[in-house]
């Protein structure tokens, strides 16, 4: 068999030239600015960004290839610091040389260090890959002497035109297959604009039949494709949405991203941002639906899934359609804010053992009709207010009527007088 033929689809049909790059058209389209790079003949260091599969490292090896440009790929995760340095060696007899990495995001600081002077002085033109948002993932060193570009997921009529194109070219699957038009959209969705996945479904599909109907892409496609890690991007994307559609009272965008989560298997990262909407956006309103939320958790450990889902979803629905109250994390932030400024010691009469202090004004613990009268803050903030009830529940209404009477009440730092005065 042709050693071509042995590699898989989807590295056999990689672009050569940029006019066969699939999508990304804000990128290479006419006038746009890679398509000029190409033009002009001039590359920069840069660093492609975006979901899996959707062809960061082919772009930059098509650039490479178009420019006469001799490169160079290498890992961040698996290549090591001996083989940075021999392309380093290399680059001197090829000034200028590109050094696709993949991963970039996962440079550690030694390699960093090893990059950033051949970056400076132009010695190499570095091409960074990830999944990863470079804003958050990034050394900024390395940030700042390159230029960010977005790779963008595919659209549908993209997948389904680079599927066609594979089932006729040559070095493709050279029309030795069939597949309906059905069943070549069927692939497209479940990809989720990764044309590396769509791809090697429709190669095993051409394994199993020479003629691909929606049947057999249900036999061998039957997970959707969900591009979610947790270093990638869309990850962060997923959770975000996740929380702001369960603040947001959507119940049924918030058991979407739910469905998703459970998919990928992820409930470490479910139940951290179901307890921390919970006591974050319901809060005061509804305590009993955040005790139901830490018990449904439970639940779902105790289960496991698929089971799991079915507290879960319970819980999704009880947070979502619950009133809701910020006013706890308001109340904290706006002591912490006091306390970035100047944290203020301790009243002597509320330490632990108050050292010289006259017995009459000293805390007593005896006294507990006076708890209620006694001055807690320092001094110096006495009358600040971090706290200010949402009433929008019945339960914190309650807790305002009563915040209410113990305002009206005058507290005292001076527990000698409060205590003679009862």
């Amino acid at each position: 068999m042709d050693e071509m033929i042995k590699k898989p689809l989807a590295f056999r049909l990689r672009p050569k030239k940029l006019d066969d790059v699939i999508g990304q058209q804000h990128l290479i389209g006419e006038g746009k600015i890679i398509r000029k790079c190409l033009e002009q003949g001039k590359l920069f260091s840069m660093i492609f960004y975006g979901p899996p599969g959707t062809g960061k490292t082919t772009l930059a090896t098509v650039l490479a290839n178009e420019l006469n440009i001799n490169y160079r790929l290498f890992n961040a995760v698996t290549g090591n610091k001996k083989e940075l340095t021999t392309i380093f060696e290399e680059a001197k007899f090829f000034p200028g040389m590109v050094v696709i990495i993949d991963e970039v995001h996962r440079l550690n600081k030694d390699k960093q260090d090893l990059l950033l002077p051949h970056i400076e002085n132009g010695t190499i033109t570095m091409i960074g890959a990830t999944t990863a948002n470079p804003l958050f993932s990034i050394n900024p060193a390395i940030r700042s002497r390159t230029h960010l570009f977005e790779i963008k997921a595919l659209e549908n009529n993209d997948i389904i035109f680079a599927l066609k194109r594979a089932i006729e070219h040559p070095d493709g699957l050279d029309n030795k297959v069939t597949a309906t038009d059905a069943a070549l959209e069927l692939i497209a969705k479940q990809s989720n604009g990764d044309i590396r996945y769509a791809l090697n479904i429709l190669e095993i599909c051409a394994v199993a039949s020479d003629h691909i109907d929606e049947e057999l892409v249900e036999v061998y496609a039957f997970i959707p494709n969900i591009s979610s890690d947790s270093d990638g991007d869309y990850h962060y994307d997923l959770l975000s949405a996740f929380q702001k559609s369960i603040r947001g009272s959507d119940v049924d965008a918030a058991l979407y991203y739910l469905g998703i989560l459970i998919e990928i298997g992820d409930l470490e990262s479910i139940e951290r941002r179901l307890l921390v909407t919970a006591y974050e956006d319901v809060g005061l309103a509804n305590p009993a639906a955040v005790a139901r939320c830490i018990n449904a958790i439970d639940a779902t450990k105790r289960v496991g899934f698929p089971e799991g889902r079915i507290p879960l979803a319970h819980t999704i629905i009880d947070l979502c359609l619950s009133p809701k109250s910020k006013s706890a994390i308001d109340a904290i932030g706006n002591a912490t804010a006091i306390i970035k400024q100047h944290a203020y010691p301790v009243p002597p009469y509320l330490r632990y053992t108050p050292v010289g202090m006259a017995e009459e004004d000293k805390y007593d613990y005896g006294r507990l009709d006076l708890v209620d009268q006694i001055q807690y803050l320092p001094n110096e903030i006495r009358n600040e207010t971090f706290y200010t009830p949402n009433e929008n529940s019945q339960y914190e209404r309650a807790l305002a009527s009563n915040l209410k009477k113990l305002k009206q009440k005058k507290r005292t730092s001076d527990l000698a007088n409060l205590k003679k005065q009862r």
